[in-house]
Formats: C-alpha cells, structure tokens, sequence
C-alpha cells in the first residue's frame, strides 16, 4: 500500500505535517492532524495510530513514540508557570497600589497657614519647566484665561512660599514672581481682555495682576522695594478704585457685558493689600463695596452670584462651587466677619462627601443640578474637581485647617501624583495648570489680616476610615483564593489524619 492509499472508508485531510527530529528524544518522529477523521497509511518501516483527531506516525526503529504527548505536556506547563507568575505579579502590583493609598490618605499633605507643605517646592520646578516648554499657550487654547491663569498662580505659589522664608532669603520666589508677573503684562497676557472696559482690560486682569504686584512688595521691606513696582502698584491700585467709586454696581467688567463677582472680589481685596503695604486710601471704597454687596446676594444660597447682571449686579446666576471657593478665599482680607459668615454657608450648602468616601465640593448647591462647563470640568456626581482643589485654600485661610487637611489628603489618593527627587505631577502632568491650582491652594494664608480660629469641624477627625478600610480590603483581595484553598487543604488533611 503506498502513501496514497486510503485507510477506512474515506481519504483524510492531513494538515499540520511536522517533522521532530530536532527535538530530543523525538528523532523520526512525524506529527500531522486527521481532519477528516480517516488515516493515510505511511510507508514501511513505520507505523500509524490514531490519537485523540492526530495522527502520530511512529518510527518503529527509535522507539519514540508518545512523544508528542510529552512535548505537548511541556508546553502546557510553561503556560501554566508564566500564568501562574503573572497572577501574582498583578495581585503584587494591587496590594502595592492600595497600601500606598493607605499612606497618601494618613500622611499630612498640608502644613497650615505657616508651614511649607511637602512637595510643593518639586511641584513648582515641574510648573516652570512646563511654562518653558510652552503650557502657557498650550492652556490657553484649553480655557479663555489659560495662559494667564498659569502664569498667575505660579506667581502667587512663590509668593506664598517666599512669606515662608526668612526676609533675605527670598530671592528664589521673587525671581518667578516677577517672571510670572512679566508674562500678565506681556501682548499674550492681555489678548483676551479689551483695552475699551473701565479699568482698561477689565477687572479680571486688573484684580489678579495687582493682588500678584502687591505680594511681590510684601517679600521685600518698604526701603528696598523698587520704586517702579511701587509707583506701578500705586497707580493700578488707583485705577480699580476710581472704577468702584464710580460704578452703580459693585460687580465690574471682566469681559463687555459680563460680570462675576468673584472677580471684583480679588479686585477689592487688592485694594486691601494696598492699604497694608502703602499709606491707606482705599477704606470707603471697600465699606461701599461690602455694603452693595450684601444688597446683591443670591437669594437662594445668600452667597455671592455666580454671575451678575453687569448693569445693576442683581444676580444672573446662582452661587456655584468653583467661585465660591475663590470668593472665600479672598473675602477675609475684605471683611472677616462676612468672610465668615459668607464661608460657614458655603461650606453648609457645597461641602459633600459622597458615597461617604470623603469630602469634595459641588458645583450647584445641595438640591440642585446643573450643566457643566469649563470652569468647572466634569461634574461626577455633581462634584467639580476644580472647586474642590481650591476649597483646600479657602479654607486654610479661614483656619479650617481639617477640612484643608481631609481635601488635599483625598488629592493626593485621587490625583494620581508622580514624584521625582527633582518634580511633582499630579495627573501624569497632563493638565499643569491643575498642578498650579493645587499648588496655590497648599500654600494659602492670608496676607492682610491675622489667620482666624477655626471654625467649628464639618469633617470628622476619622474622615479617612471608610476609604482606608477599603483599600485594606482591596490590598487583601488577591491573596484571599490562594488563602481560601490552603485553609480548605489543611482541614482536609486533618480530617484523613483523624479518620
């Protein structure tokens, strides 16, 4: 019979042919898979079988026949070994995963109104260097005040850390104030603001540059200041005064026809600052300020708008979470017992923890919803990201430190912060101006008044339980079937013992 010969009732499909003899122990050996469940008969001195759909053609003369089965064995426990290694290289890499969350939400990640908090200095060197590479522009093209809002907030981070250092040793922060500084009053720093609107550029760029020229003058004593940035801050200072004085309302321009009371809101506590730092002028215009204020407050929260008709200052839109952590932040160097007042209702209406898991601010007021936008960013379960981070500031300076505390410790879980010796990022530092953001709001004290005591604790001292216990939880889980199963041996073996 020759190899064309069929074998039963019908010619197989033989596919997969397979000579071994570079396989120890499988010299002649000849592998090939019946398809069509006959068998082709092999030439002399050979053999065939049948072999679960293969056919394996023996070499009588070596003897080697099963050794597919071996080759076959072999395979399947390798695959079995790196199954077995990458299940515990994943259990591994969860268990560390989950305990370093246990360590970001138990370890401070605040120092208070005096202290430095830890990393802020490598968060402030990963910023510069981003700002280098171009993330002012980048941020622009994100949101309407991108390019400066980042520049800013790097300014006033270093401010902040500057009043942290001894007097002479100060020189670092007013470097990068200066820089960021430059960059406010620079053809890219204004482009989005009309010249046309009273002041010129409007009291968003007005406010934020004169707050930021007034802290670079607090790092320095009154005889070694420059002369240039005093004029300049006398002169701005003058500017949004006159423009209070003279408007019917106290919510200003930022935009033609668009008005946000947050923003007038820095603008006066500017005109403060000026107050501590230079002969004082600007009193009445802050008592009339305050005084119009309180006139204008949403009805529904009793906080500051959002938004406000630019005409009159009655209020446009209700109160939301991403200015009033900004309002609060500022209003105690206008007036602390509003501040205080202003911030207990916030902190009431806004401050959440939702599925119990720890604190974070909303962007409408508890028992409401609203759209998202770019201000305040997605809004899971209603919580806006960016009001939250800077809810940190807010309440440092109102001396709410563990609410301070229990928000940026949630941050430093949820951020996904990526340190070096040398730089910090949060987010993979996909978004630096969030880095900038965070930043700010660690190092918040106040710079006009005295920090205030604490109010009473919305937060409990054992906030953190509840997600501890989880991630203890999810650190175990990996290890819990392996340990089910050496249990269930154990009792097993106890059992045949005993019996």
């Amino acid at each position: 019979m020759t190899a064309t010969d069929r074998v039963g009732r019908r010619m197989p499909l033989l596919v997969g042919l397979r000579f071994t003899r570079g396989i120890p122990g499988c010299a002649g050996i000849v592998i090939a898979r019946d398809l069509g469940g006959g068998l082709r008969s092999t030439p002399s001195p050979h053999r065939a079988e049948r072999t679960r759909g293969l056919v394996v053609v023996e070499d009588v003369r070596t003897g080697a026949h099963g050794a597919y089965d071996q080759l076959m064995s072999a395979r399947v426990s390798t695959a079995r070994r790196v199954l077995r290694w990458s299940r515990w290289s994943a259990a591994v890499l969860v268990s560390a995963c989950a305990l370093l969350g246990v360590v970001r939400l138990v370890v401070p990640a605040t120092a208070g109104a005096t202290g430095e908090p830890p990393g802020v200095q490598r968060q402030m060197a990963f910023l510069r260097a981003e700002l280098d590479s171009g993330a002012g522009e980048e941020a622009q093209r994100l949101f309407p005040e991108g390019y400066f809002f980042l520049h800013a907030l790097h300014g006033l981070s270093w401010v902040e850390l500057g009043m942290r250092e001894p007097v002479g040793e100060r020189a670092a922060a007013l470097r990068e104030a200066r820089f960021a500084l430059a960059r406010l009053d620079s053809p890219a720093g204004r482009a989005p603001f009309s010249a046309d609107l009273t002041p010129a550029h409007g009291v968003f760029h007005r406010g934020w540059s004169n707050w930021l020229r007034g802290g670079v003058l607090s790092l320095e004593p009154a005889e070694r200041r420059d002369p240039a940035e005093v004029r300049r801050f006398a002169e701005d200072s003058a500017a949004l005064g006159a423009a209070f004085d003279a408007s019917p309302t106290p919510y200003l321009t930022a935009y033609p026809g668009q008005a946000w009371p947050v923003d007038s809101t820095v603008a006066v506590a500017s005109l403060r600052l000026h107050d501590t730092l230079l002969p004082p002028r600007f009193a009445g215009t802050a008592e009339r300020w305050l005084r119009e204020v309180r006139q204008r407050l949403d009805p529904r929260t009793g906080l500051l708008p959002h938004r406000a008709d630019p005409v009159d200052g009655t209020p446009a839109e209700v109160a939301r979470g991403t200015s009033q952590s900004m309002v609060n932040r500022f209003l105690p160097e206008i007036d602390p017992a509003f501040a205080r007042e202003q911030y207990l209702r916030f902190r009431d209406r806004f401050v959440v923890s939702p599925l119990g898991l720890g604190p974070a601010v909303r962007e409408y007021p508890a028992g409401m919803d609203g759209p998202a936008d770019v201000d305040s960013g997605p809004l899971p379960l209603g919580v806006s990201l960016s009001a939250t981070v800077v809810t940190i500031g807010a309440a440092q300076v109102h001396g709410d430190d563990r609410l301070a505390g229990a928000v940026a410790a949630y941050a430093e879980l949820v951020g996904v912060p990526v340190g070096t010796p040398w730089s910090k990022r949060y987010g993979f530092g996909l978004l630096p101006i969030g880095d900038a953001f965070l930043a700010w709001s660690k190092t918040a004290r106040p710079w006009v008044v005295p920090t205030p005591p604490a109010p009473p604790a919305n937060v409990s001292s054992a906030w953190w339980l509840p997600l501890v216990s989880l991630l203890v939880v999810l650190a175990a889980a990996p290890w819990l079937p392996a340990a089910a199963r050496r249990l269930r041996n154990r009792r097993g073996a106890g059992t045949e013992a005993g019996g």
